[in-house]
C-alpha cells in the first residue's frame, strides 16, 4: 500500500454508502483523513454511507435550484478546514458547488495545495468553456475517473503532466474466481440496478422477447418503475423474475447463476462487480468510466436509446456461449489487475505525493 505520510481532507456533496469502503481504504494510506460531506436531497434516492476509518465531517448542504440550473452551497466548510487543518485537499471539481472556491483560497494562502476530483469537463468548444477552464486552473493537480476525462481536462489547458487516471471504482480486488465449468442449457441474463426508467429496463425486457432461445432474464433491484416494468413484462416477456432489491452478499446467488450482465441504460455500479463474477457484460456508452471498463475482450458498448443495438449484441453474445466464458474470463482479469479500489487508491496516493 502506498502512503501519504501527513493529513489529507476530502470533501464531497454527499456520502453514498458505495464510496465507503474506497474512502476508508484511502484513509488508511494517509497519516489522517477527515471527509466532509452532506446530504442528497430526497428526489436523488442516494443510499448514504458512514465511514468507519475516516473521520466523516457532516456538511450543512444548501441546495439551491434544480435541473441544469442546480447548484450547491455546504456550510461549514471553511470551519471544517480551520478545525481539521489539512495538509492537503481533495475536492468534488464541480464549478456549481459554489463554496469550492473561498476553500481552495483558504488553502492556497496558507501555501498547501488543493486537488480537483472529476468526471472531465465537455468539448472547449461548447458554451461555458471559458468558465468550465478557468474553475479547473485553481486546482494544482487534477484526479480523473477515466481516460476520457483527462483528455477532456487537457484539452481545457490544464498542465497534461499534473492529471492522474483514477480508474472509477467502488469494488475490492476479487478474493475468489468463480469457476464457470458448465453451460446453462437456458442462458441466463441478469440485469442489477435500481429501477429507473434511464435504466431502459422495459428495452430489456423487450429485447429478450425478440431472442429465439428465450433467455432467462433476473431483474434485481426496486425502485419507482417496478409495477411499470412487472404490467410490461407480463406482456412481452412473461418469464422475467422480478428478485427485489439485493445487496452485499445476497447478490452472490445471482451473478453466480447468470451467464451475462445487460445493463441497457445509463449509472451502472454492479458493472464491476459482474465483471468480478467472471461475466461478460453489455453496457450503455455513459461519461467515460465504462471506456477502460468495458473493451472487446469482455463486452460491449451500445448508445443508451439504441434498441436495434442492444437486440443485435444480444443476440451475438448468446450466439457463442463459450466464446462468452472466454470474455468473462476477461473481465475477471481486468478487475483484479487493473481496475479496483486499491489501484484507485495508490492513484490518489500518487497525485497527493507528486502534488
Amino acid at each position: 500500500m502506498k502512503i501519504f505520510p501527513n493529513k489529507l481532507g476530502l470533501q464531497q456533496r454527499v456520502l453514498p454508502s458505495y464510496r465507503v469502503p474506497f474512502f476508508d481504504l484511502l484513509a488508511q494510506s494517509c497519516e489522517s483523513m477527515s471527509l466532509f460531506a452532506g446530504q442528497a436531497r430526497p428526489v436523488e434516492m442516494i443510499a448514504s454511507g458512514k465511514t468507519q476509518i475516516a473521520k466523516y465531517v457532516e456538511a450543512k448542504n444548501i441546495h439551491l435550484f434544480s435541473g441544469s440550473l442546480y447548484f450547491c452551497y455546504q456550510r461549514g466548510f471553511i470551519r471544517w478546514l480551520e478545525e481539521t487543518n489539512p495538509d492537503a485537499l481533495i475536492v468534488e471539481a464541480n464549478p456549481r458547488y459554489l463554496s469550492t472556491p473561498p476553500a481552495v483560497k483558504w488553502m492556497h494562502t496558507r501555501g498547501r495545495k488543493v486537488i480537483g476530483w472529476g468526471l472531465g469537463s465537455p468539448s472547449p468548444l461548447r458554451r461555458g468553456a471559458g468558465v468550465r477552464s478557468r474553475f479547473i486552473h485553481q486546482f494544482d493537480a487534477m484526479i480523473s475517473y477515466s481516460q476520457r476525462g483527462a483528455d477532456e481536462y487537457a484539452a481545457l489547458g490544464f498542465p497534461h503532466e499534473k492529471i492522474f487516471v483514477a480508474h472509477n471504482s467502488v469494488s475490492a480486488k476479487p478474493t475468489f474466481n468463480v469457476q464457470r465449468l458448465t453451460l446453462n442449457v437456458q442462458p441466463t441474463l441478469l440485469f442489477v440496478g435500481r429501477l429507473q426508467a434511464r435504466k431502459r429496463v422495459d428495452s430489456l425486457l423487450k429485447a429478450c422477447a425478440e431472442i429465439e432461445s428465450t433467455p432467462r432474464l433476473l431483474i434485481v433491484g426496486d425502485g419507482p418503475e417496478r409495477t411499470a416494468l412487472e404490467s410490461l413484462a407480463k406482456e412481452v416477456y412473461p418469464s422475467a423474475e422480478f428478485i427485489g432489491a439485493k445487496h452485499g452478499a445476497e447478490l452472490k446467488p445471482y451473478f453466480e447463476q447468470a451467464d451475462l450482465f445487460v445493463l441497457p441504460g445509463t449509472g451502472g455500479l454492479a458493472v464491476q462487480e459482474a465483471m468480478s463474477y467472471g461475466l461478460p457484460v453489455i453496457v450503455a456508452k455513459g461519461d467515460g468510466t465504462q471506456d477502460d471498463l468495458v473493451r472487446d475482450g469482455n463486452g460491449w458498448q451500445i448508445q443508451p436509446e439504441d434498441y436495434n443495438a442492444l437486440v443485435s449484441t444480444m443476440k451475438n453474445a448468446l450466439s457463442d456461449m463459450a466464446r462468452s466464458r472466454k470474455m468473462g474470463e476477461e473481465s475477471f482479469r481486468i478487475v483484479s489487475e487493473e481496475i479496483n479500489i486499491q489501484k484507485m487508491a495508490n492513484v490518489f496516493v500518487d497525485a497527493l505525493n507528486a502534488t
